[in-house]
This record gives structure tokens, C-alpha cells and sequence, in this order.
């Protein structure tokens, strides 16, 4: 039995590769210098797994940006506006795909950016168009294979599979789908193939993660064919690569198809292997998901060993291998670096590193090496943190209990609340605001740092934050915006912030995850019940507001987004831990009201995240997921205007839970689809109002005046103009000021001009 890796995380252990790409883009260093980094980081990587006797090793698992744009670039799905960039796409082309690109001669939007399947990572959706043709532009795949070759690792490089790559993209120019283009695709996949073979590949992991979503008639055929036609060429051994969820119906096409392993996800989808076991395997290997890859809790050993003997009883040993669940991606790297989590909490924790340990651990206690003693400990400390007192509190336990039906509803419909509202606010027609955070420029992370490490004191850090703020309400007045907010200059992330200020969580200080190209996370961990401990955030709102007449936005995270876009404890339903972040929203909700705040925004980009892969279980979560909001929200008075917002989704199939939400106003992203999420609104007479962003915050390009006008045209083609707010897609906190400025006085001025016309 061998061991083995999906993918590790690539962002860096001192987050390097966010370092190199900003100074790559800043124009600080040279594309020759940004490789040595990312050559630096994959030999560190593979050591990284070598020095815990990993089996099979990934390679191509590394992405300067993105996995899926990496594949674009490799099948020539290079989109028209990028191609006369460089004589070859290159890297120039690359990260224009990705960010846009702005010069005197061209101003080029990015492409689309959404969310890796329930994941918080965003991919760049790759575009398709009229007469697409695709072509081998990239070699990374075998030049990464052979980089590690040539350092003595053997490794099993990754794909994502075809008919993934398809379903993952979107046709720009055309209308069909993009399983037509099937067939100009697979010689592609058959060429590096080939290559790889050449190079001398023993195996390649093609990841299929769309065979555990419900899939047409159609996208099975598609399976079908693009597997017959890759069995027949030159090739390495194929391991079919599944996660995030089960097989359940597609169980049998994943086990007809001509290729040599399959991998299972056994913690999303644990209830799968016997099926797995039954469906006659034949002479594929079997690679089991048994170490989570999403989460950081320790492996339940003795539930991880029982899944194991159930294998080794029907598949030959040698073909089977142990592995983390998907990649590991989505985990820190090494929970050695946490010198300063509480010992008992960390003691019950894997990140990364720790995760092969287990592995290899799992190996030796099947292969009949001595191992009782970590056997032993583990047990041991997985009945510790059972049997934690400092993971339950009776008070919020029996406060859930108690909860009424009243508490989860407005004591209004929207109609009325909005004729109370507009009164309150006094608004224009088509209203002007933003999503909440400014620029947290190197004078803020500066300050902030000065005083976490104590050389700034609490007085004088306070008074810088104010400066901050009031020069923010400066701008915004200057500029025009309507509804106002401070700024969020206090706060380091929008989960961490409010995690800090509530119990049963605790925090890391290098537990990074990548979230897309440079930009990484630092999830907190739920490990116990939550409950708001102070007041979070009206301080701050009620400075802010008491130096404008206009209104202010109270800015919030949604409940359902603080538990999406932490690790949760994994010793209840996400549900019951979602309903306690929910009451201590509602609290300070209400807190904001009380202190004379008229607009509080609940951000939930991460609602339709968690929506679950298939469409089976969409009603459970769906149902716990709305009463969250609804219980974070309904605490406040017709006239207090409750905003929420989410990120890059698909909303055509949840539109009965954003209805039932009932905010008063969402807004979404959509400049980036050019206002195609607007249909779903349309066709469905969403009754309440809508912010539809017409500002790419992801990108460092200037969008012009006439560009969001544009938009807005396009939007009022799909909503009432009482019913449409003008703002960016998401927060400004990643961008510059000499970018953000100008942005917001064309959108300002965008506004206007249309308030003229109507």
C-alpha cells in the first residue's frame, strides 16, 4: 500500500509567492525573478513531502495564479482581446487574463472570476468563442514534471480532466454548450499526454471533480467519450481524481471508464466505499480520501483504519493507495509555526505537513509497524476535546432552544418597510455607495503592526484609525456617494475581526490559505460555541457617522459567511454552530440601531458557497442557511435599512432563498459578466432592491465613466430604476487610492448622468 498526494499548499509558507507577484506587478522585479521564487517554492514543497516518505508526489499542483487559467493557457483558450499582448501568450497574457490590463494603447477587461465548486477559492472561468480552436501554448505540466524529475522526485503530474475543464468555462459569442467543443479538445489533452509519457510519467492525475455533482445525459456521454478517445492514445497510467462529495449515481460511469485508479473522497463522502468496494473495481487501483484536505482536525485514526481493512479485504494491496481527500490546497502548511495557539486546542489540529504525517502513520499501522503508541495518543486525544468543557456553554445552548419564529422575520414586507426607508434616507434615485472597505494602504498594515507588537499604544493607534476614517468621509463627500461607510481600517480580515470579538474561536499567526493569485486568507478556527463577548463594531460606525450629515452603513459578515470562511468545528451540524454566530450578529445588529445607525450591511458572499454539490441537498441547507440571515437581521425596526451582499455566484438556481432572505437591498458582482446575473432577478420579478456591481475591484484597471454607464444601461433593462443601487462588486480593500478615486467619481458620475436622462 503506497501513499499519496492530491496537491500542497502553493501560496508559501511565508507567503512568498504573494510577495514575488506583487513586486512582479509593481514591476520591482523581473519575470525571471518571479520564476526562481515559484522554482524556489516547488523544490521546498517536495522536500516538504519527501521528508515524510510520500509515496506518489504532485506535480503541476503549483499555479503562479490559478489552476484552471493555467489550463486555458495550455489548450490556447486565449480570449481575442488578450491575443495581440505578445507575439506568444506568455506571462504578460497570462496575468491580463486574469487582472485586466490597462495602457495607453488598450484597456482590457479580465476575465470572469467564481468560486472553486463550495470552496472559498475563485477561479478564472475560462471563455469561450465563436469558432473556438484550441492548441498546445503551454508545456508546464511536463517542464514541472521534469523540474522535479531532475531533482530525484518521480512525481505523478496533475490535469484537470476535459469534460471538468468544459463545464467549468462558458461561451462568450456563441449560445450552446461547451461540451460541443469536446472533440477540438481532447487531441490537446492527448498531446501532453504523449509528452508526459515521453518524459517518462508513470501516472497522471486527472481530476473529474464534476463526477460528484449531478451530471446530464449529456456532460455522462461526454465522460464516456473523452476517456475512450484518451484510452486509445499514447499516455500514462490514469488515476481518475474525485472530491469534494460522492459518486452516488455517476458511481458506475466513474468505474466504466478506460483508465487505471480512481480516487474517492472518503471524508465528504464517506459513506461511499462499500458501493465503491461492490462495483467491481477489476484491475484499477483505488486511492481513498481518508485524511481531510479542507479542514484542520486531526484524522479520527481508529474510523480511518476500519475503511482501510474494509479495502484491503477486496482490493489488492498493492493497488491501493491512502490519501488526503483533495488537495491540500485548502489547508495551512504547518502547524509547527503556531508556537502560540493554546496547547490543548492545537494539540487536537493537523495542517499540511502534519496531514502526510498521518498518512504515513496509517500506512505503518496496516503494514504491521509498531504504531500503537500514536494509535494510542491519538484516541486519547480525540476524547479529550469530546469531553472539552471549553467547547460547550450551556447559556448560548438553552438561548438556541428558546429562539421564537418571531425572531425570524421583519415585523414588515419589504414594500412597506421601503416607503418607511426612503423617508428615513432620502435618497436619489439610483443611489450611490460602496461595499464597505477602503484601501488598506502600507501606512495602515504599518500601524497595525506597530501596535500588535506593542510599540504603538492603544491611544495613539485609536487616533490614527479616526484620522483614517474622517479623511475616508472626506473623499466620499468629495466624491459624492450617497450612503457612506468608514472604511473597515481596524479590521484585518472580515471574519477574523469579528471571530476576535466572539467566543469559541481561536486564531493562527501563519495558517494562510490562497483564495486566488496573491491574495491569501487566514481562516479562523471554530473549535467551541460562539457568543458575542463586547461590542464589535459600533464604536467605529457611530464615530463615523457623527461626522456626516449622510447616511452611514454599519458594516457586518453574515453568519453563514464567519462559518463558510472559517474551519468549523467538525463535532456538530454546521447548522447549530451557524445559529449561534447568527444571535450574535443580531445583537450587535441591534446595537447599531440603538446608536442611531440607519443602514446595516450583513455581507454573505459565502452563502451560495455552501450550497451543497447536489441538488438532493440543497433544501436542508438552504432552509437552516436563510434562518440565519433572517435570524441576524430581524432584530430592528422597519426604518433601519438591512443591505447584505454576495460574491461571484450562480443565483439562477437559489432565487427562492434570496427572496426569502429578504434584505432590503443586495448587491452583487456582475460587472466582470456584463450584468448577465440580472436575468435571473428579471425572470423571476425579485421584488426587493439590488446594487448589480458595475466597478471590477479585482482588477487594477480604471474602468471609464462611459464603461459603467454602460452597465447600468444594461441593468436598467432588467430591473426598475426604484429598484437598482450603483456600486462596486466588492470591497476596495485590496486596491490603491490613485485607482479607487477615480473609479468612484466615474461611477458617481455615471449615476448622474442617468438621473438626468430618467
Amino acid at each position: 500500500m503506497k501513499t499519496a498526494c492530491l496537491g500542497y499548499p502553493r501560496i508559501g509558507l511565508h507567503r512568498e509567492l504573494k510577495r514575488a507577484l506583487e513586486a512582479y506587478w509593481k514591476q520591482k522585479i523581473d519575470a525571471a525573478a518571479l520564476e526562481e521564487v515559484a522554482r524556489e517554492m516547488r523544490k521546498a514543497n517536495w522536500e516538504s513531502m519527501k521528508s515524510v516518505n510520500l509515496d506518489s508526489l504532485p506535480s503541476n499542483d503549483f499555479s503562479l495564479y490559478d489552476q484552471v487559467l493555467d489550463m486555458s493557457l495550455m489548450v490556447g483558450a486565449v480570449p481575442n482581446r488578450f491575443r495581440g499582448l505578445e507575439e506568444k501568450p506568455g506571462l504578460n497574457t497570462y496575468f491580463a487574463m486574469a487582472r485586466g490590463y490597462q495602457a495607453e494603447d488598450a484597456n482590457i477587461a479580465a476575465m470572469e472570476m467564481t468560486k472553486w465548486f463550495n470552496t472559498n477559492y475563485h477561479y478564472i472561468v475560462p471563455e469561450f468563442e465563436d469558432g473556438q480552436q484550441f492548441e498546445l501554448s503551454s508545456t508546464k505540466p511536463v517542464d514541472e514534471f521534469l523540474e522535479a524529475k531532475a531533482q530525484g522526485y518521480l512525481t505523478r503530474p496533475v490535469l484537470l480532466g476535459p469534460v471538468s475543464y468544459l463545464l467549468l468555462g462558458k461561451p462568450t459569442s456563441f449560445e450552446g454548450d461547451p461540451l460541443s467543443l469536446l472533440d477540438g479538445l481532447l487531441p490537446i489533452y492527448a498531446e501532453i499526454l504523449a509528452k508526459l509519457s515521453e518524459a517518462g510519467a508513470e501516472w497522471v492525475q486527472m481530476d473529474e471533480p464534476f463526477l460528484c455533482l449531478d451530471l446530464s445525459e449529456a456532460a455522462q456521454a461526454a465522460m464516456i467519450h473523452a476517456y475512450e478517445v484518451l484510452a486509445g492514445a499514447q499516455r500514462p497510467k490514469l488515476m481518475l481524481t474525485t472530491y469534494f462529495g460522492e459518486l452516488r449515481d455517476n458511481l458506475d460511469l466513474a468505474m466504466g471508464l478506460p483508465v487505471e485508479g480512481l480516487h474517492i473522497d472518503l471524508v465528504q463522502g464517506w459513506e461511499q466505499l462499500p458501493a465503491v468496494l461492490a462495483g467491481g473495481l477489476g484491475d484499477k487501483h483505488l486511492s481513498l480520501g481518508l485524511v481531510d484536505g479542507r479542514n484542520i482536525w486531526r484524522t479520527n485514526f481508529s474510523r480511518a483504519l476500519a475503511m482501510i481493512e474494509m479495502a484491503v479485504g477486496q482490493v489488492d494491496p498493492e493497488k491501493l493507495l491512502i490519501a488526503p481527500s483533495c488537495s491540500l490546497l485548502f489547508s495551512p502548511y504547518d502547524l509547527d509555526l503556531e508556537t502560540d495557539l493554546d496547547p490543548e486546542v492545537r494539540s487536537w489540529m493537523a495542517f499540511a505537513k502534519q496531514k502526510l504525517f498521518e498518512l504515513e502513520l496509517l500506512k505503518k499501522a496496516v503494514t504491521g509497524a509498531d504504531v500503537q503508541d500514536a494509535l494510542a495518543e491519538n484516541e486519547a486525544i480525540l476524547q479529550q476535546r469530546k469531553n472539552a468543557r471549553r467547547t460547550r456553554n450551556p447559556e448560548i445552548r438553552q438561548q438556541i432552544r428558546d429562539l421564537d419564529t418571531s425572531w425570524f422575520k421583519r415585523k414588515s414586507p419589504h414594500p412597506s418597510r421601503k416607503d418607511i426607508q426612503n423617508v428615513r434616507l432620502g435618497l436619489p434615485i439610483l443611489p450611490t455607495t460602496t461595499i464597505g472597505s477602503f484601501p488598506q494602504t502600507r501606512e495602515v498594515r504599518k500601524m497595525r503592526a506597530s501596535h500588535l507588537r506593542g510599540e504603538l499604544s492603544d491611544g495613539a493607534y485609536e487616533a490614527f484609525l479616526r484620522k483614517e476614517i474622517a479623511k475616508t468621509i472626506q473623499i466620499q463627500e468629495e466624491i459624492g456617494l450617497d450612503v457612506l461607510v468608514h472604511g473597515e481600517f481596524e479590521r484585518t480580515d472580515m471574519v477574523e475581526y469579528f471571530g476576535q470579538k466572539l467566543s469559541g474561536f481561536c486564531f493562527t499567526k501563519h495558517g494562510w490559505v490562497q483564495s486566488y493569485g496573491s491574495r491569501g486568507v487566514r481562516p479562523p478556527i471554530i473549535f467551541g460555541d460562539v457568543a458575542r463577548t463586547v461590542p464589535m463594531t459600533t464604536a467605529w460606525s457611530s464615530y463615523a457617522q457623527s461626522l456626516t450629515d449622510k447616511p452611514m452603513k454599519g458594516m457586518l459578515t453574515g453568519p453563514v459567511t464567519i462559518l463558510a470562511w472559517s474551519f468549523v468545528r467538525d463535532d456538530q451540524p454546521p447548522s447549530e454552530t451557524c445559529l449561534q454566530i447568527a444571535l450574535a450578529i443580531r445583537e450587535e445588529v441591534v446595537d447599531l440601531e440603538t446608536a442611531g445607525i440607519s443602514v446595516v450591511q450583513i455581507d454573505e458572499p459565502a452563502f451560495r458557497e455552501g450550497l451543497p454539490l447536489r441538488h438532493a441537498d440543497w433544501e436542508e441547507y438552504l432552509t437552516w442557511a436563510v434562518d440565519c440571515f433572517r435570524l441576524a437581521s430581524s432584530g430592528v425596526r422597519d426604518e433601519t435599512q438591512i443591505h447584505t451582499h454576495m460574491c461571484y455566484a450562480e443565483f439562477n438556481d437559489i432565487m427562492q432563498a434570496i427572496v426569502a432572505m429578504d434584505a432590503d437591498v443586495i448587491s452583487i458582482e456582475a460587472s466582470r459578466s456584463r450584468m448577465e446575473l440580472l436575468s435571473v432577478f428579471d425572470e423571476t420579478g425579485y421584488p426587493n432592491d439590488i446594487g448589480p456591481g458595475v466597478y471590477d475591484i479585482h482588477s487594477p484597471r480604471v474602468p471609464s465613466q462611459d464603461e459603467m454607464e454602460g452597465l447600468l444601461r444594461l441593468a436598467l433593462k432588467h430591473l426598475k430604476v426604484d429598484q437598482i443601487w450603483v456600486n462596486p462588486d466588492c470591497g476596495l480593500k485590496t486596491r490603491e487610492w490613485d485607482q479607487v478615486i477615480p473609479a468612484l467619481k466615474g461611477m458617481v458620475g455615471a449615476a448622474k448622468k442617468l438621473r438626468k436622462e430618467l
